[in-house]
């Protein structure tokens, strides 16, 4: 078979000795290329199909290529932990290339301009000193980790900003971590200098000894190890690789024209390498080579796909790293599926060709863009998904782009159609059919989020998450957007693996004043299943750092009830860690007795007055309620049915203070995500346009208490076991 191959190769004028296959076929290419054909045995042959490997026949060595290097373009993603200023500091860059430039600019959403986070991934394009930069702002929580894993594809490094007095925190090793895992080559910003605490932590040395040891920790390779680190000030737009002139300027005994924010580009365009593209048909470049955009004109197109949208101009749109060849406008192209390499798509005529320039998407001149470019193409094909690759009709590559396995998600919700008292009354979107398609059409530019028919009830849709808040943003979109749902609660996902239950844990880290520290170490080790593995005092500030590994189930409405105790001091950040053994059943503790409604109508002052003592309230006066729907939390274990709505007596008796004026302290609010975690087992969400309340699942009262005691009685058989 070996020698019709080598015949093959031979009568079709390709030289094997320099020329290679795509990635599934390198190791048969290596054997072809060191060792004699009669040393390439049948064990050979056994040992590929063992791994998986294809076998290459004749036919397919005209896609014989070659991994090549793009002159002239960088392709950096910005990572960090959240608020380390990764926003702040693309906003400094695009200020020295353009007049894009403000205020947290790439933030553009409306949720994130209320909550100023960065939720979902950007790329802008930078020309500086004739030399493309495309930079891309990835959000810090660990929620949206999924936004970074999508995008490190597209990048050949990362510029790690770490907070100078925080030092690597949670986020900040996992984003590293999966940097390092594909070889991309890092620079390490280290942001706020300026800071006091940051200088302190500069002067000794302590932030870059994290940095240098987290890198270590996480397998780094000798290149890798070998980063260089800028010291900066964003918010006042310096930076330098001197510390001790950061130190100078920190405290303004220094100023110094070179120390702008010129010298991140020019790491940029020094440490970072020219981005990776394929060359299928150029026999005279090497492997490695730096090559020139106009050698790429004929090859093979093809761009993988990480971000979808949609114009209603152009129709579907694109964003992605072309691999190999270029694009124009009115190419035709196709798309070859994710893991798919026989089906095609029917072709589609290319409307238009694109780069983004801070949060404007502009049209090249002339539209055509090459290999190694991160651009938006307009008019794609409708059947376009995350991860799929975009070729040309006539001559598409053989397979489609790999892209990297994405971490799986770590709780579930159901999502359904109002079915309360007020359903319909304040949403225009109710129908769970209307619904579940929402939520699909989230899944083709979210890729973090899946969603699949509810096993136990088909008229409500399962959607799976990385995280309360993540769940939580998407309920707030689709209530913006005029949806009226309810939301069950959440279930963390649990698998088995060789008989054994395996839940996953996060590592949080909590920074908070001294005095609380036995307040969060209490909350978080007793029934939350929580280890401390680390406690960091800093006497100069007051402040505690404390690392735990906790189950998932464990953190559940955490945020709040720390935020209570620690009078607002808690900082609090998680990241998945791993999948470990089932830690057991969850304290009972950690649910909450609530105030139940017992009646509908407005809720009154004079009846709300009464309850205050009993708890904290959650609404107002003149708020509507109905049977079932929780107004407060009880201060005492267990449930406590009341009435919001009843009014003072009208009659002519007297009596010691009826007429003293009541007062009502504002209600506590708490947001969908908080809410997320707060609700109890017996209780659901109900989202609308205009309020979202928490209420029983059971709205009569009498079927509640039958399964309180059912669940009363499970319990106890649980723990006699």
């Amino acid at each position: 078979m070996f020698n019709r191959l080598l015949c093959a190769s031979r009568k079709s004028g390709i030289d094997t000795r320099f020329r290679k296959f795509t990635h599934r076929e390198n190791e048969v290419t290596n054997l072809l290329l060191t060792k004699p054909i009669s040393v390439f045995s049948l064990h050979n042959v056994n040992l590929m199909r063992q791994s998986h490997h294809t076998i290459p026949n004749p036919h397919s060595l005209r896609y014989l290529s070659t991994m090549v290097r793009r002159s002239g373009v960088r392709n950096v993603a910005i990572v960090a932990h959240v608020d380390h200023g990764k926003t702040t500091l693309v906003d400094e860059l695009l200020k020295i290339a353009s007049d894009q430039g403000g205020d947290r600019l790439m933030d553009s959403g409306d949720l994130e301009k209320e909550r100023g986070i960065t939720i979902t991934s950007k790329v802008t394009r930078i020309d500086y000193e004739k030399h493309i930069i495309n930079v891309v702002d990835t959000p810090g929580h660990a929620d949206f980790a999924g936004e970074v894993d999508r995008i490190l594809n597209m990048v050949d490094g990362v510029c790690l900003v770490v907070d100078a007095a925080e030092g690597p925190m949670a986020q900040t090793k996992y984003v590293l971590s999966r940097a390092l895992n594909q070889g991309l080559s890092p620079l390490v910003l280290i942001n706020k200098v300026d800071r006091p605490e940051g200088q302190t932590k500069i002067e000794s040395g302590e932030t870059e000894n994290q940095i240098s040891e987290l890198f270590k920790s996480l397998g780094a390779t000798a290149e890798q190890l070998d980063y260089t680190t800028l010291y900066a000030s964003a918010r006042e737009g310096w930076s330098t690789e001197d510390p001790f002139l950061a130190l100078e300027l920190a405290v303004g005994d220094s100023a110094s024209d070179d120390a702008t924010m010129a010298q991140v580009l020019n790491a940029i365009l020094e440490y970072i390498p020219e981005p990776k593209v394929i060359s299928y048909k150029n026999n005279n470049v090497k492997e490695g080579e730096s090559t020139d955009k106009s050698i790429h004109n004929n090859e093979k197109f093809s761009i993988a796909a990480t971000t979808v949208g949609f114009d209603q101009y152009m129709g579907r749109t694109c964003t992605g790293r072309i691999y190999s060849g270029s694009v124009a406008m009115n190419d035709s192209l196709v798309v070859l599926k994710r893991g798919e390499t026989d089906i095609m798509t029917p072709p589609m005529t290319l409307g238009d060709v694109c780069v983004n320039i801070g949060i404007s998407r502009v049209s090249l001149d002339p539209p055509v863009a090459s290999a190694g470019d991160i651009v938006t193409l307009l008019g794609v094909p409708d059947s376009i998904a995350v991860g799929d690759t975009i070729t040309g009709k006539d001559d598409p590559v053989p397979e489609p782009i790999k892209t990297p396995p994405l971490a799986p998600p770590t709780l579930c919700m159901n999502f359904g159609a109002n079915d309360g008292p007020l359903a319909g009354q304040e949403g225009t979107i109710v129908t769970s059919s209307k619904i579940r398609s929402r939520l699909l059409a989230e899944t083709d530019n979210n890729v973090t989020i899946s969603v699949e028919k509810c096993k136990t009830d088909s008229e409500k849709t399962t959607v799976y998450g990385r995280g309360e808040l993540q769940l939580g943003i998407l309920i707030e979109q689709m209530r913006r957007e005029g949806y009226e749902l309810i939301i069950s609660p959440p279930k963390i996902l649990t698998r088995m693996v060789d008989g054994v239950e395996m839940e996953p844990f996060e590592e949080v880290t909590i920074d908070v004043d001294s005095e609380y520290s036995g307040t969060v170490i209490d909350l978080l080790t007793g029934d939350r299943k929580g280890l401390m593995i680390d406690m960091q005092e800093n006497t100069q500030d007051g402040k505690t750092r404390l690392i735990f590994e906790v189950p998932s189930r464990g953190l559940l409405g955490f945020g709040p009830e720390v935020a209570t105790l620690t009078r607002g001091t808690a900082v609090v950040n998680h990241c998945y860690l791993e999948d470990r053994e089932y830690a057991g059943i969850i304290g009972d503790s950690l649910e909450k007795g609530k105030l139940v409604a017992t009646e509908d109508g407005k809720a009154s002052t004079f009846a709300l007055s009464s309850l205050v003592e009993r708890g904290t309230l959650f609404i107002e006066p003149g708020q509507m309620v109905y049977g079932g729907m929780v107004i407060g939390e009880y201060s005492r274990a267990g449930d406590l049915d009341v009435n919001p709505v009843k009014s003072k007596a009208l009659n002519n008796m007297r009596a010691t203070g009826k007429d003293e004026k009541a007062y009502l302290p504002p209600p506590k609010q708490l947001s969908v995500e908080e809410l997320i975690g707060y609700m109890s087992k017996d209780e659901i969400i109900e989202v609308t346009p205009k309020a979202v309340r928490l209420r029983k699942l059971e709205l009569d009262p009498g079927a509640r208490d039958r399964a309180a005691r059912a669940k009363r009685k499970q319990l106890k058989a649980i723990k006699g076991k």
